[in-house]
Parts: C-alpha cells; sequence; structure tokens
C-alpha cells in the first residue's frame, strides 16, 4: 500500500477506537445527576474571584445576587488588582440589589499575589479563607468566575445534586458565548476536544483515574477542599480546575462533571486573535510543557484530523480508490460524532464538515503556545505572565487524564 494508503487506514482505525474506546464522549448529553432536596439546606459560600471585569460584571453578578436558594448564601467577590472599578462596581451593584430575596455580597481584596501563586487561586484562597469565618460556616463553596452567569435556581440546583448524588464536587462546563462566525467555528470545537481529553462518563466514574472539572461552575464540599489542601496544593496551576478536580479524587472525593444548560458564559471572543490567545496561553501547559507529548500532540491531531480530507483529495487525484474510501469514512466518523455538540450549542449542522480546518486552527494554537513559552511570555492573562512552575509537577498534577 501507498503512504497515503496507510495514513488513511491509520487514520480510520484511530477514529474506529475513538467512536468505541473513549467514554462516548461525543455524546454530549451528560447533565446534572439526581437531584434530592435535603430537610435542611446547608450553607453556602460563592467566592467569585474577579480582575478587570467591570464589564461583565452587571449580568454575571447580578445573576448570583438573584439566586433563589432557600438556605444560606453569601456572595464573596474577590478584586484582583483591578484597575477597571471592578470592586467599586461590585458594591454598587449590592447596594442596589433585593437584600430580603437574594444572598449578601461581600467585596474584598487580597493584593497582589505572593510567589508561588497564580492570581486567579490567590484570590479564591482568600475569599475561602473570609467565607470560612462567617456564620453559619459553608458547608458548601461554589467557585465561579466573574464571566459566568447563572439561572436563579443554578445554586439549587447544583446542591440538590451533590446531596442526591453524595458528590464532593459537581462542575457544569458553562455554555460559552457563539455570536460571530469566529465563535461559530471554534468554540464548540473547544468544548468537544476537551471532552475527547477528559470523556465526562470517565471523568465521573467511581475509580477511575481520570478526573476534570470547568473552572466557571465548581460546587464544592468544604471538608472535601480542606482534606485536598485546596487551594494551596494547587497554588501554581494554570489549568487550576483539572487540577483542583485532581486533588478532590485523589483525596479520595467524589466528582463529577457535564455540559450546563443554564449556567452560560457573558465574555466575547468575537475575533480570531481573542480566541487564539484564550487557547495558546494555557495549550503547552496542557501539555505539561514537554517538547515530546508536544510532537506526539501535533502528530496525533494530523493523523486524525488532517489525514482524512488529505487522504480524500490526494487520492481522488491519484485516481487510488482505498485511500479515498477510509478517508472518506473517517471524516464520515468524525463529522458524525461533532454533530451532538453543535446540536447542544445549536449551531448550523454544515459546520461539522470544517471540523479539520478548525482542528488545523487548534494545532497551530498549540505550537504558538510552545513558542510565547520558550520566549519566556508563559501563560500571560490580563497582564500578569506565568512561567513554568517551580515546584516539579506542579501545574502538570492537573494535565494528566
Amino acid at each position: 500500500m501507498s503512504p497515503l494508503t496507510w495514513i488513511a487506514v491509520g487514520s480510520l482505525a484511530a477514529w474506529g477506537w475513538l467512536l468505541l474506546g473513549q467514554g462516548s464522549f461525543w455524546l454530549a448529553d451528560v447533565r446534572l445527576p439526581r437531584r434530592e432536596d435535603p430537610a435542611e439546606w446547608p450553607a453556602v459560600a460563592i467566592v467569585v474571584p474577579a480582575r478587570d471585569e467591570a464589564e461583565v460584571l452587571p449580568v454575571s453578578l447580578g445573576s448570583l445576587l438573584a439566586q433563589e436558594y432557600p438556605g444560606h448564601a453569601e456572595v464573596f467577590l474577590v478584586d484582583d488588582g483591578s484597575t477597571d472599578g471592578t470592586g467599586r462596581l461590585a458594591r454598587e451593584l449590592a447596594d442596589r440589589a433585593d437584600r430580603a430575596r437574594g444572598p449578601a455580597l461581600t467585596v474584598c481584596s487580597p493584593g497582589e499575589p505572593e510567589p508561588g501563586w497564580t492570581g486567579k487561586l490567590w484570590a479564591l484562597r482568600h475569599g475561602i479563607a473570609l467565607a470560612r469565618t462567617r456564620t453559619p460556616a459553608p458547608e458548601y463553596l461554589l467557585l465561579t468566575d466573574a464571566d459566568i452567569t447563572h439561572a436563579p435556581d443554578s445554586l439549587r440546583a447544583l446542591v440538590s445534586s451533590a446531596r442526591g448524588a453524595d458528590l464532593d464536587l459537581v462542575s457544569q462546563m458553562a455554555r460559552l458565548r457563539v455570536a460571530t462566525f469566529w465563535e461559530r467555528l471554534i468554540v464548540p470545537a473547544f468544548v468537544y476536544f476537551f471532552a475527547q481529553l477528559y470523556p465526562f462518563r470517565r471523568v465521573n466514574r467511581a475509580g477511575a483515574r481520570t478526573a476534570a472539572a470547568a473552572g466557571g461552575c465548581v460546587l464544592l464540599r468544604d471538608s472535601a477542599a480542606e482534606r485536598a489542601r485546596v487551594p494551596e496544593s494547587i497554588r501554581d496551576a494554570v489549568i487550576d480546575d483539572v487540577a483542583l478536580a485532581r486533588a478532590v479524587k485523589r483525596s479520595g472525593g467524589r466528582i463529577w462533571l457535564g455540559l450546563a444548560d443554564r449556567v452560560d458564559s457573558v465574555r466575547p471572543y468575537p475575533r480570531l486573535g481573542e480566541l487564539w490567545r484564550m487557547v495558546s496561553r494555557s495549550a503547552y501547559a496542557q501539555l505539561r510543557h514537554n517538547p515530546l507529548l508536544l510532537m506526539g500532540t501535533a502528530g496525533g491531531l494530523a493523523v486524525v484530523y488532517l489525514a482524512p480530507p488529505v487522504a480524500v483529495v490526494g487520492g481522488a487525484l491519484t485516481g487510488s480508490p482505498l485511500p479515498v474510501a477510509a478517508g472518506a469514512t473517517a471524516w464520515a466518523a468524525m463529522t458524525g460524532t461533532y454533530l451532538p455538540m453543535l446540536r447542544y450549542y445549536g449551531q448550523p449542522l454544515w459546520l461539522a464538515p470544517l471540523l479539520p480546518f478548525t482542528a488545523a486552527l487548534y494545532l497551530l494554537m498549540t505550537l504558538d503556545s510552545a513558542v510565547r513559552h520558550y520566549r519566556g511570555q508563559g501563560a500571560a492573562w490580563k497582564g500578569r505572565t506565568y512561567p513554568r512552575p517551580a515546584r516539579p509537577g506542579a501545574a502538570e498534577e492537573g494535565a494528566r487524564p
């Protein structure tokens, strides 16, 4: 067989394995587990790290202050060195909120992070410590980003699911904004690739090694956080959500991850450059800053996603039916697995055959992430740059599936 045929057959075999052996990652049907309203609703501290989020705060913080939760809940917004008036705006929103109905709000600022801490985890540390001084002490912590909006019953549903399924960590992957052409092309694929790397069913299986969470919405039992020494044990993790899930699972906690229906991100990424930076700032950290893993990932992306259309076109041009047949079958399998995610995002299904093009963009973003790392730029976010952690394997703890 020609090299093109071998590549096409190899890609087809890879898709056969992905379909049958990767936890049905492509079904996009994992939702909150069984719910059970407790006889007495536990106290919850909602901790929101925020750095320069004045643009989205009126919507996101407003949704938290409007939570219809039967028990005691308090919001702790941690202003992480903002320069756009985030803290002041938060206090103004709290003054206008209906305090008789929704949670109270405390706004605080911990100052600049100590060496060895990422800004978000430093803010979470301060917010969690402050929450634990309150009466009643929180039984659960809702860790949510400042660009995430929650439906009024979101907290109630999360607590009911945690209680009903006896879970220490419940995380929902917020539905990201999809409005522009580039968001339609890249955002659903981002979640699709994440689910392929960390299949939700495998994450949720007791005893499985795979662990992951989505940092925008994490309900965490406070006792599990203390047992896992969170956030101190993951203080320099760039991919903090996966590191958090690994720490909780490793310490004996039960975790759950799925897609959200009424938890949404309002952060816009209208242009390709903004989406590129969103992916590339942490892609190489996901690979543990390992050149061999980078080469393996690049090769894997090429064989799985780029080879099928190349085989179809190359086989057609050379009059070779076998690579055309194998490539077309692999391309069809790829397209079929992407359809559920496009439906979840309400996007046109004609985008599915374009997944090889999107994968090529992700490959270039990953390579760019490595280049930025070796140039000393590391993972950059809102004026801060995080190099490779000094502690061996610290940030990488969260990058292993």
